[in-house]
C-alpha cells in the first residue's frame, strides 16, 4: 500500500513505467477517483471507471496507488490533511494571542478551513466524499479519519476544555461530535434548505451557511451542562 505521509501520494517502486506516467497524470487520477468515490461511495466505484474519467489505464492507476484502498487513501488525506494543519495553525494563533479565547472565534477557526473548500468544485466534491466516510465500512473510515484529524480535534477539544470550565469533558467531547456532524451535513450539498425554505434560506451562499453554523454550535457548546442520569420520559402522571 502506498504512503500518504505529508499529504501526497507516493508512487510505489516496481519494475517498468506504464505508458502514461507523469504528465500530472496522478492529479488527474486522484480528481477523477474524488469524484467516483463522491457520487457512489467506495464499494460502488471500480478502478476501470476511475481510469475511464482520468484517461488513464488502470495499470497506471495500480502504479500509483497499489489498489483500490490506496487511491482511496490518498484522496481523503490530499485535502484532508490540509484541513487538519491549518486548523492547528490558526489554534496556535489563537493561543499566541493575549486575553482569554472565545468560543466563537474557536468555532470559526475549526470551521473555516472546511467551509473554504465549498468555493471550489474539487473542495465540494471533497466535503460529499468526507461526508460518505461515515457511511463507509468500520475499516476504511476509522483509520482515514484518525489520520487525517485526531491530532487537530483533540487539540481544539482541550481548548475548549480550558475555555469552558463549567462543564465536564462527556458534555465538551459530545459538543465536539455533534459539530462536525453538523457542519458536514450543512456543507456537503444535501439540498434539504432549497426544499424546507426555497425563498428564505440560501444554502448557496458561502457566507450565510458559515455565519449560521457558527451561531448555532457556539450557542450550543456554551449552553448549560446536562445532567448525568437527567431523564428523557415524560413527567410522572403525564402522557
Amino acid at each position: 500500500m502506498p504512503s500518504a505521509a505529508a499529504g501526497r501520494w507516493v508512487k510505489r517502486d516496481r519494475p517498468g513505467r506504464p505508458e502514461g506516467v507523469g504528465d500530472n497524470a496522478s492529479e488527474r487520477i486522484l480528481d477523477a477517483a474524488e469524484q467516483e468515490f463522491s457520487e457512489t461511495g467506495y464499494a460502488g466505484t471500480t478502478l476501470r471507471t476511475i481510469a475511464q474519467r482520468a484517461a488513464v489505464t488502470q495499470a497506471l492507476i495500480n502504479y500509483y496507488f497499489g489498489s483500490k484502498y490506496g487511491l482511496y487513501e490518498a484522496v481523503f488525506i490530499r485535502r484532508g490533511r490540509l484541513i487538519s494543519d491549518e486548523r492547528l495553525r490558526r489554534l496556535e494563533q489563537i493561543r499566541a494571542q493575549s486575553g482569554a479565547a472565545r468560543v466563537e472565534e474557536v468555532v470559526r477557526a475549526f470551521l473555516a478551513p472546511t467551509i473554504a473548500l465549498r468555493e471550489t468544485e474539487g473542495g465540494r466534491r471533497f466535503l460529499r466524499l468526507q461526508a460518505r466516510l461515515h457511511t463507509e465500512p468500520a475499516e476504511i473510515s476509522y483509520k482515514l479519519r484518525n489520520e487525517a484529524y485526531d491530532a487537530s480535534t483533540r487539540a481544539y477539544v482541550h481548548l475548549l476544555e480550558e475555555i469552558l470550565p463549567q462543564l465536564p469533558a462527556r458534555d465538551v467531547y459530545w459538543r465536539m461530535v455533534l459539530m462536525i456532524g453538523a457542519y458536514m451535513y450543512a456543507f456537503s450539498d444535501t439540498h434539504r434548505l432549497e426544499e424546507l425554505a426555497p425563498v428564505v434560506c440560501d444554502p448557496n451562499d458561502t457566507g450565510e451557511v458559515f455565519e449560521q453554523i457558527v451561531a448555532f454550535v457556539t450557542a450550543g457548546l456554551q449552553a448549560e451542562a446536562v445532567r448525568q442520569g437527567e431523564s428523557l420520559r415524560s413527567p410522572a402522571g403525564k402522557s
